[in-house]
């Protein structure tokens, strides 16, 4: 039987996210049903608040990164039982399209209908409701809910040791930033780093530039408490403008300027990637990662620095993870203590508190907040 579950929704865009009670469909084959323990704030659920990621329907219910313990399983799914414990995926991964059979798993096919708010393989079925009308599932999975029922391509499984409330973290935030650096940036022993905007994504940016060698690792952000909490991950420097990281880089690398720069600003404006473009050496990377309006087209590029300085300017989406390889992995690095966690934690809230939550992360005030549930 569907069971009821108070949800976090948005009416329209741009919106406010508010408490609703909602139903919530049994699982099917292939699907599992979650109690989540925690759920990060991200801001790409913001995004969808300010109306800059279009979704598919309202109401919808945000959240995509989370943890949780399955409660139900549906027929005919096995390797899932009731009492394991998870950690979802914002991207799904089929592992048969060709992307995941490439070892790609992050551009998985089933990635076009995460903004739906649909299930992906029927487009017209949604797994939550209210008073009747569907309500549409943030990427699938709706973490900003007490329950919330799943395809089990969106959950990893993990060992009942590790913590939900810091597990919920590798749902996004982590993969995404970590992978930025050690992935997309490709950074080496030795090179400079600049990482631009240190929020829930910044932050893991320089803990995975720290692991991959970089051996002068610069933070950027206006506000001077993520200045000061970029040292516990792994900065080397900080500066309240990319200008002071970019004249500061190339003082030290007889004027070329930093190896790659990661750009995880909160709203990405291509301002913003001309501005990293300008702070790299020749042969050097830009990684975007961050998100803004994704509708807005152009950045004010020399293309004459891009083609005859030979840069690279590089997307990232979930830092390229692999999440069924990478989740795991990133949890083995926690237990051995080389991946802080709990640090990245600033504050954690109530579900009733989420306006109050993301009213904090405009601020400034997280480098990640937390819903813990009951």
């Amino acid at each position: 039987m569907p069971i009821t579950t108070r949800g976090a929704i948005l009416r329209q865009a741009p919106g406010i996210y508010e408490i609703a009670e909602l139903e919530l469909d049994d699982p099917r084959q292939g699907e599992v049903t979650v109690k989540l323990a925690a759920a990060g704030l991200c801001h790409s659920d913001d995004h969808a608040a300010t109306g800059d990621i279009p979704v598919g329907i309202y109401p919808y219910c945000g959240g995509h990164e989370g943890a949780g313990v399955i409660t139900a399983v549906g027929p005919n799914t096995p390797g899932y039982e009731i009492g394991d414990h998870v950690v979802f995926s914002f991207l799904p991964a089929c592992g048969k399209c060709e992307f995941c059979a490439q070892g790609i798993q992050n551009l998985c096919d089933l990635g076009a209908s995460l903004l739906t708010g649909a299930r992906a393989n029927d487009p017209t079925s949604f797994r939550l409701s209210l008073d009747g009308a569907p309500v549409g599932q943030q990427c699938g999975i709706s973490t900003f809910s007490e329950y919330t029922t799943a395809s089990i391509d969106s959950v990893v499984k993990i060992d009942k040791s590790i913590p939900l409330e810091i597990a919920c973290l590798l749902s996004c935030g982590v993969p995404t930033g970590w992978g930025s650096a050690v992935n997309s940036a490709n950074i080496r022993p030795g090179h400079t780093v600049i990482v631009m905007g240190i929020g829930g994504i910044g932050a893991n940016a320089l803990q995975g530039a720290a692991h991959a060698g970089a051996s002068t690792i610069i933070a950027v952000d206006p506000i001077q408490f993520k200045r000061d909490s970029a040292k516990t991950f792994g900065a080397t420097h900080s500066y309240a403008t990319i200008e002071e990281a970019a004249d500061y880089a190339r003082s030290i690398t007889n004027g070329q300027g930093a190896d790659s720069t990661i750009v995880t600003v909160g709203v990405t404006e291509g301002t913003h990637v001309a501005e990293a473009l300008a702070s790299i050496r020749k042969a050097g990377t830009v990684v975007v990662t961050g998100l803004g309006d994704i509708t807005t087209v152009g950045a004010p590029i020399a293309l004459g620095e891009l083609v005859l300085f030979q840069k690279r300017i590089q997307g990232s989406l979930f830092g390229e993870a692999n999440p069924l390889h990478d989740i795991p992995n990133l949890i083995r690095l926690y237990q051995r203590g080389q991946l802080k966690l709990e640090e990245l934690i600033t504050t954690r809230y109530r579900l009733d508190q989420i306006a109050e939550a993301y009213e904090d992360m405009h601020a400034g005030r997280n480098i990640r907040g937390v819903i813990i549930f009951d």
